[in-house]
């Protein structure tokens, strides 16, 4: 059995980046427990050190200013997703809060190598609905408003920092770009003009994606007049466009660009798996020779400004990711770390892509993983049908994808068939597949998965009396679906900060989502009519809670922002109301998921137990994983092996809320 411990632990080491000037290397790294950023030269990487000092929450990624000398990262408080930025000097270690405002989401709006000192940086400071674009001095935190927002979704900039697009969502749930006006020797914009006008249909699928050296030319991925995403290039004195990539089954992924000349040299696409096109020639022979070094799949994840270090990382789907420094032109790869060593001594299973047709005849691009030794001649087809977990997605506009998946490794090992489905509204599959889950949420949607279940059954992969549901986000809402709308097929469900209700989730979103809510109109439901909130409430499992007939465990964060709550308070009072059996988690420190190590491992440990007493899999005890967590289950303790006896009573206890605490 492979401890949680291992596979669900914050990694050893990740995230390597190469410093612009190739002078450092950078990597993230528990300190005390807590991710933080670790630096060490290029050369040396036994002289490594902590360079951030976070105590609360893991870092969870960071790139590298221009500079070549401070580090830039974003994190927030107990996951409320006010983010704010931050600048580390990696010689002095001195950290710096580039947007000390409370209750304000900051995000990056650029870097440029030819300001190395300076960002840009969105703040909706002055508006919450919208973020307006401040030039940040990164060394004295300096801040200076070149672009108020006037009630648009985004903005795109150039690398002179100049405000060249604004980009907003139709009432109709299409897009509008919109060029700016601006006078001689300034940045920002002094009006608009109508650019690009993008249906609904297209909306997306169709957006900027950056600048070539001179500015002249905008790259976009583009769907108008055809299903999947192509790359193609503007000429913006013209107007007229050149394609420059595509895929007749995957949109447009990754994209790899010059770090200072800006031509685009590669093109990744993924259906199952990820295939790059490559258009630049001078980077072949650094392709071919980075394949012969590992297998799996290749990212380029930093670059020096001349080019000549790069670091790679290559994802497998039965070991950690493995992190090299490349020396292109000595064309020489030197292996730096893996992101867990502790996972070499034990057996790791392979991740199969079947693709399952749906009953309408979409293709849906499918994950599988089995557990060892039940398929013998590796075909993806255990010799007896197995216990399977179906694992959900959020989003829903997202997708799984292949690679070394923890969950999968853990339920394996647990003894489940698991299997991921981008089911229709994924993205990467063109807009015809998002568009064909316009208003099917618990509808369609649910049919997909559905059929991937029937599949994974009529194959012999599944016993049909013992397949869960599982996920997060949409995958939360997916799980209460079938618990709802299709109540016998699922042995148990397991819905992670998922909606109970598509109104009450409609009314509470943050206000930065303002811009994007035509969107959601256009693809889920309108909320503001009678009519919308009453076809919005026979979608929601909310309404069906009598029809609940399997064991069903919730996880929530008490800060999550998106998914509030309320979202799992008002199921689990239903159910209790009715007498109906639920085990409810909640995290006081968390938003939406868990990021903290010690939550991460004690929600795991209530899930596999869940799963074994519903499924009949192995699990791992709770130990002392319920320690250092803040975990509370106020409802259902018992329902879950070795749950109430690892508890403290005051755990058992829906947490104090903050504003309840008056000595606060």
């Amino acid at each position: 059995m492979i401890p949680r411990s291992v596979l669900f632990g914050n990694p050893q080491k990740a995230s390597a980046r190469i410093s612009p000037n190739g002078k450092w290397l950078s990597f993230l790294a528990p300190v005390d427990g807590i991710l933080n950023v670790w630096v060490a030269p290029v050369d040396d990487l036994s002289q490594a050190k902590p360079v951030t000092a976070d105590k609360l929450r893991d870092i969870r990624g960071h790139q590298w200013a221009y500079t070549g000398e401070h580090i830039l990262y974003s994190q927030d408080k107990e996951g409320d997703e006010n983010f704010h930025m931050y600048a580390t000097n990696v010689a002095t270690g001195e950290t710096t809060d580039l947007t000390p405002l409370e209750k304000v989401r900051a995000r990056v709006q650029d870097i440029s190598h030819k300001f190395p000192e300076e960002l840009l940086v969105g703040i909706n400071d002055r508006n919450p609905q919208f973020h307006d674009i401040y030039r940040v001095n990164l060394i004295t935190g300096e801040r200076q408003l070149i672009q108020e927002n006037e009630g648009v979704a985004a903005y795109v900039t150039d690398d002179d920092f100049r405000v060249r697009f604004a980009f907003n969502y139709t009432s109709e749930g299409g897009q509008v770009l919109l060029k700016a006006k601006t006078e001689e020797g300034s940045d920002s914009a002094t009006g608009w003009e109508e650019f690009i006008r993008v249906g609904p249909e297209d909306a997306m699928t169709t957006y900027p994606s950056g600048f070539d050296k001179l500015s002249q030319v905008l790259f976009m991925q583009d769907s108008r007049d055809r299903d999947t995403a192509a790359l193609f290039a503007m000429d913006l004195s013209t107007g007229e466009s050149t394609l420059v990539a595509e895929d007749p089954k995957a949109d447009v992924g990754s994209v790899m660009v010059h770090p200072t000349e800006k031509n685009i040299q590669a093109v990744g696409f993924t259906f199952s798996r990820t295939e790059w096109t490559i258009l630049d020639e001078s980077i072949r022979a650094d392709f071919e020779y980075l394949k012969s070094v590992e297998d799996g799949e290749m990212i380029i994840t930093s670059r020096t400004l001349d080019d000549t270090l790069w670091t790679v990382a290559f994802v497998l789907d039965d070991g950690p990711v493995k992190f090299y420094l490349y020396d292109s032109t000595k064309k020489q790869a030197r292996f730096l770390f893996s992101s867990r060593d502790d996972l070499d001594q034990y057996s790791l299973v392979k991740m199969h892509t079947p693709v399952i047709k749906s009953r309408d005849g979409l293709d849906l691009v499918s994950y599988l993983s089995l557990p060892a030794q039940s398929d013998t001649d590796g075909d993806g087809r255990p010799e007896s049908p197995l216990p399977l977990v179906l694992d959900v997605h959020g989003g829903p506009w997202a997708r799984d994808g292949w690679g070394f998946n923890s969950s999968h490794q853990w339920l394996a090992n647990r003894g489940y068939a698991v299997l991921n489905v981008n089911y229709r509204g994924s993205t990467g599959f063109g807009k015809n597949f998002i568009n064909a889950a316009n208003r099917e949420w618990s509808g369609k949607m649910h049919d997909d998965l559905i059929d991937a279940v029937n599949w994974a059954v009529d194959e012999g992969i599944a016993q049909r009396d013992k397949v869960a549901i599982m996920g997060g986000s949409y995958g939360g809402y997916a799980t209460l679906v079938g618990l709802t709308f299709t109540p016998e097929v699922f042995a148990c469900g397991v819905d992670i900060v998922g909606p109970s209700s598509l109104v009450t989730l409609l009314e509470n979103v943050p206000p930065y989502w303002f811009s994007f809510m035509p969107i959601m109109k256009q693809r889920l439901g309108d909320v503001e009519t009678e009519a919308g909130r009453e076809e919005l409430l026979k979608l929601s499992p909310l309404t069906y809670v009598d029809r609940i007939q399997r064991p069903l465990l919730i996880g929530q964060g008490a800060n999550d922002p998106r998914v509030t709550q309320l979202e799992a308070d008002q199921i689990v009072e239903a159910m209790t109301a009715k007498n109906i059996p639920v085990s409810y988690v909640l995290y006081p420190d968390e938003g939406h998921g868990f990021s903290g190590e010690h939550n991460r491992m004690s929600f795991n440990a209530v899930t596999e137990a869940f799963l074994a007493e519903h499924l009949g899999g192995r699990y791992e005890p709770v130990g002392n994983d319920f320690e250092e967590s803040s975990l509370h289950v106020p409802v259902g303790a018992d329902g879950v092996p070795g749950v109430a006896g690892a508890l403290p009573d005051d755990r058992k206890q829906m947490p104090m809320k903050k504003d309840e605490s008056a000595s606060e």
